[in-house]
């Protein structure tokens, strides 16, 4: 049951008080429990110490003495103030508060609640002593040790007692290091592990302990049909007839199991009370044992075995072990006889291993000093319905050797030795019992530790010697008969007892009553702890409780999963299941411990010093091993079954950050890794874009350009790095808010688009600066960037500052500085969302200049996305005059076959014709605006008129002169080189000067910068060719040219730019690092 911490109000105590001094160095040792919040608590992770500080404080106390503090003490009060409020807090449990709470509003003063008085003995001991001590120890640890032998039956014990031993070391150091809430090894495990892992081993100790509830009822029912009312069963059971008793454990289980949950419904108070009754109970059966052991040494108990030659009888069906008997000296067959026989004496048919074989009258409990104990070391395993035989007795065997008769004593499962170690481990659990209830205990520090260690210690011992005692006083053929059936069907076990062995049968039978109502109690609460921390969405119905504090609906839960269990039947098969989620459990405890002590996190600072890693690492393995000996299916089914729950809880579940072992083992790993990654540079096979995204954000602080999210993660798919930032001008300390609300808002953008990454927003005193810096520094060590993705500046033209694109232009620059790849989205609005399917199209590559690959290599990644699937690829790439066409062809073909790229090649060729007049007249605008705008500080509303009157002297310059621009010719050109750029000059020079003599030029054209003209002829005349080509495709990708060296002709980059780039619906400008990224090397 959860706990929550409460700071109650408690009268001055002197200082001289020495309790009050010692209990103020207890609790400063105490971590601030953080569930010190609502019930349903587990949305957030609140300060240390949040319960704990009050801000409200008078300046008089403090004067000005502390003054320079004075403007921290909102948030950071004194320590004399946190100390007090440490030294006066109490712990009560969540059920406790509700229920008080609920009583208290009909207006009655109710009796205030102390606080946790139980000690080790009364809050740990016995309520663990209650919990190991059980079913099992007088229902089928004596059938253990005569089928598995004194020996094996000690190495179970051994193994099973171990496994716990190792267990409780590490949750003594767990449950040391701060202060544990009910809820027990859920809330240990979960907050050392993390959420995933402690929901899904809380959910395995939930179902534990409900099929635990189910075995405690069936040995409750096999109790009473078997030993105490057999007259009561519905169906009769026989050997013939297996299911008999299944059904009467059925049918008497689901009725007890309503009776028990009436009773857990109605209060937990109640089955509080009877909790004593209970524990002396098994407390009084098992000295019964002990002083029959003693009895047993002076005088053995009368309890005889009927035997048939070696085999073991039913002594229950015949009343004499004697074939015959002379009755007025008349003989007469006896009740035995007609079990055997058929017809009169003198003519009668019998069994022929009856004829041949005589009957013998054996002890049951021959005693301590019998010399029994060397029969009984050794295993006896035996196959199902195999006739119980006695070793060492010599019998005539039949010729027939297949008798059935059903007065024999059969065993009625195949047994091994994994079967019993299944079936037993269940023996020793509830070794949870004192962590659960830590919230009740005077110092549960040093009260968990010793009381769970010696109440293993202490079981343990009663075990063992149960085991030895039992294997030297008990025969061994009475051993080996489960139900008692060879002593007229008494509890084998109570055989032994002093002075009646309805000592042991009352108490046992109380005594699984007492264990299955302390299940059914236990589990709902377990169920709604998970279900409160809100870490897995379906369970959240299971939080809710009455107005006292009992949880209905997870006791409701509870029954359902417990009547499953019942249905099975069977004592034997339902053992193993507990098993695999009790030892899942104790394998995760162990685990918990191992990680916080291999990874020396600041805050493990257990107050128990007596554990170590490599204990908990062995209990682990112990753990793990007992699983599969004990049932390998079952055991794969458990691992599922919690991994299925992980990976719900992963991907479905609420954020939570408890401070988990598993972050810190991550930040270990990761630190590992970055540190590898630093030590070379990545290889060119194992390159992929890491994207530094640099985003915009509207006026709103929210993210202007989504779609930039979508592209990203169809580029990347999860894989490699991904940091999207963006920048907010002005300062830190004034604009906090407003970067904690962007960063924000980036995070559920890139939720809703399915980005993963990281997110940063930086506050700088410009924008240029704010980018320049993440260019420079975002990454750590070898996870860097090596790539920056930008949306293309769009409405740059009409902006009334110049800021955007010269903002623009500098990131250009800056990225080509640091050798990083750069992806320029134009258009990005237009791009497709994760949900759209493009059915058919293609994503067409311009091949115009080789800076590494990376315009080969980015359709390959967008194809890997369901988005761009369908999608498919061509390489176009332009030549110069003098190429050979056909062979540059093939070479790309065999280039792109090499590459392992499936691509349609297409080759296109820009002759060197004449700069048109349209060319001119462009630049010429250019130039004039770019002049206008130096010369002149125009009005917003000046500007945007120039630029309408500017657009509209293109357009239709554009009409005029665009159908005397010269045809295309197709030819191939695979890259330019630095010879053929030259070469490219001089002839474009040429064509200038030829120009001269065929056009009569305008005298303005005259003055035009000529580099200005040659760059606007090859954007003219690429565009004019990269739209006719492409225009129908889904995504062109285009080498992005790079900004000129000085800054004076940056905006007519940015005009080159749009020349370029016009009438294309989606584009993607690439400019490469330099360094190669793809290969055709395996």
């Amino acid at each position: 049951m959860p706990t929550n911490f409460t700071v109650v109000p408690v009268e001055d105590t002197p200082i001289s008080n020495a309790d009050y001094d010692g209990e103020i160095l207890k609790e400063q040792d105490k971590e601030e429990p953080h569930m010190a919040r609502g019930p349903y608590s587990g949305d957030e992770t609140p300060r240390e110490t949040c319960s704990l500080i009050s801000t409200d404080h008078d300046d008089s106390i403090y004067g000005y003495n502390m003054a320079l503090y004075e403007d921290e003490m909102d948030s950071t009060p004194m320590v004399s103030s946190l100390l007090n409020k440490l030294a006066n807090y109490t712990n009560i449990t969540q059920g406790v508060i509700e229920h008080e709470k609920a009583e208290s509003e009909d207006g009655i003063q109710r009796v205030p609640i102390n606080g946790p008085q139980m000690g080790t003995f009364i809050g740990v001991f016995l309520p663990c002593m209650q919990n190991i001590l059980g079913v099992i120890l007088f229902l089928r640890l004596t059938w253990i040790v005569g089928t598995a032998g004194i020996m094996e039956a000690l190495a179970i014990v051994f193994m099973c007692c171990s496994c716990t031993m190792l267990t409780a070391i590490s949750m003594s150091a767990i449950a040391t290091n701060g202060v544990v809430p009910a809820g027990g090894s859920y809330y240990m495990i979960s907050r050392a592990l993390g959420p995933e892992f402690g929901g899904a081993v809380g959910l395995c100790f939930y179902l534990g302990t409900t099929f635990a509830g189910s075995m405690y009822i069936l040995g409750t029912m096999e109790i009473f049909l078997t030993y105490i009312m057999p007259n009561a069963a519905v169906f009769k059971a026989n050997t013939g007839e297996p299911n008999g008793m299944q059904n009467n454990m059925r049918i008497y289980g689901t009725c007890c199991l309503a009776i028990m949950v009436l009773v857990v419904f109605v209060g937990v108070k109640y089955v509080n009370k009877l909790a004593l009754v209970f524990l002396s109970c098994v407390m009084l059966s098992i000295m019964a044992i002990y002083a029959g052991v003693i009895q047993s040494a002076i005088k053995p108990p009368d309890s005889q075995v009927c035997l048939l030659g070696n085999r073991s009888l039913q002594n229950s069906m015949f009343d004499k072990c004697q074939k015959t008997e002379v009755i007025n000296n008349i003989t007469t067959p006896t009740k035995l006889w007609t079990l055997f026989c058929k017809g009169d004496l003198g003519n009668a048919t019998c069994d022929e291993y009856f004829t041949q074989n005589n009957l013998t009258v054996i002890q049951a409990v021959p005693g301590l000093l019998s010399g029994v104990i060397s029969d009984n070391m050794w295993a006896h395993y035996g196959q199902y319905q195999t006739v119980l035989e006695k070793e060492g007795k010599s019998s005539e065997q039949a010729s027939d050797n297949k008798s059935v008769n059903q007065t024999y004593v059969f065993s009625d499962i195949t047994t091994f030795f994994t079967l019993l170690v299944g079936i037993y481990f269940p023996s020793v659990t509830g070794i949870m019992a004192g962590s659960n209830r830590s919230g009740d205990l005077r110092d549960p520090q040093r009260s968990i530790p010793t009381g769970t260690i010696m109440a293993i210690a202490t079981t343990s011992f009663i075990y063992i010697s149960c085991v030895v005692l039992f294997g030297a006083c008990i025969d061994g053929v009475v051993l080996r008969d489960k139900y008692g059936e060879s002593v007229k069907g008494s509890l084998v076990v109570a055989t032994l007892a002093w002075p009646s062995s309805w000592v042991i049968v009352i108490g046992s039978f109380f005594s699984c009553c007492g264990a299955g109502l302390q299940s059914l109690t236990g589990a709902p609460r377990i169920l709604q702890a998970i279900a409160r921390d809100g870490i897995m969405p379906f369970l959240q119905v299971f939080g809710h409780s009455k107005s006292n504090g009992e949880p209905t609906w997870a006791l409701l839960l509870t029954a359902v999963i417990c009547e499953i269990g019942i249905l099975i039947g069977s004592l034997d098969n339902v053992a193993p299941i507990l098993s695999m989620f009790f030892l899942m459990c104790y394998l995760f405890v162990n685990l918990s411990c191992a990680v916080q002590t291999l990874l020396r996190t600041p805050n493990w600072r257990p107050r128990f010093k007596f554990y170590h890693w490599s204990l908990s690492f062995l209990g682990m393995s112990l753990s793990l091993s007992l699983m599969f000996v004990s049932s390998w299916y079952y055991a794969l089914v458990v691992i599922l079954i919690s991994g299925c729950i992980y990976k719900y809880i992963e991907y479905r579940g609420a954020e939570k950050e408890w401070g988990d072992g598993i972050r810190g083992l991550s930040l270990n790993a990761a630190q590992y890794a970055l540190i590898k990654l630093e030590e070379a540079p990545p290889h060119t096979k194992n390159w992929r874009p890491q994207l530094l995204v640099l985003l915009k954000l509207d006026s709103d602080l929210g993210v202007k350009h989504p779609r930039l999210l979508s592209f990203t993660s169809q580029l990347k798919a999860g894989k490699g790095l991904t940091i999207v930032c963006s920048v907010l001008e002005g300062t830190y300390m004034a604009r906090e808010a407003d970067a904690k609300l962007s960063e924000k808002n980036i995070k559920a953008a890139m939720a809703n688009e399915k980005t993963k990454g990281f997110c940063h927003v930086v506050v700088s005193s410009n924008q240029r600066d704010g980018f320049s810096h993440l260019i420079q520094s975002a990454g750590l060590g070898g996870m860097k960037h090596n790539a920056v993705l930008l949306a293309w500046p769009a409405n740059w033209k009409q902006s009334e500052s110049t800021l955007s694109w010269k903002n623009f232009i500098e990131t250009v620059r800056e990225t080509t500085a640091a050798h990083q790849a750069l992806l320029v989205a134009k258009n990005i609005d237009t791009f497709p969302t994760n949900q759209d399917r493009l059915a058919e199209g293609t994503i067409d590559v311009w091949w115009i200049v080789h800076d590494g690959g990376l315009l080969m290599l980015l359709p390959f990644l967008l194809r890997q996305h369901k988005v761009w699937r369908r999608c498919k690829m061509r390489i176009f790439t332009v030549a110069q005059m003098d190429d050979n066409s056909i062979q540059m062809k093939k070479d790309l073909q065999m280039f792109l076959y090499h590459l392992r790229l499936d691509a349609k090649v297409e080759v296109v060729e820009m002759n060197a014709g004449d700069i048109s007049a349209f060319t001119y007249e462009k630049t010429l605008v250019m130039e004039q605006r770019s002049q206008m705008l130096k010369q002149m500080q125009l009005s917003k509303t000046e500007r945007e008129r120039e630029a309408q009157l500017i657009h509209d002297r293109n357009t239709k310059s554009h009409a005029t002169l665009n159908d005397k621009a010269t045809p295309t010719s197709d030819r191939v050109h695979m890259t330019w080189t630095k010879e053929k750029l030259i070469s490219e000059r001089n002839r474009l020079r040429e064509a200038n000067m030829a120009v001269r003599d065929i056009f009569n030029m305008k005298p303005e054209w005259e003055n035009l910068d000529q580099s200005n003209v040659r760059r606007m002829h090859t954007a003219v005349k690429l565009n004019d060719v990269v739209v006719n080509k492409s225009q129908g495709a889904q995504l062109v990708l285009l080498n992005m040219p790079g900004p000129p060296k000085n800054n004076g002709g940056d905006e007519n980059y940015m005009e080159f730019l749009e020349v370029l780039t016009e009438g294309l619906d989606r584009v993607l400008l690439v400019r490469g690092s330099g360094r190669e990224v793809i290969t055709i090397y395996s």
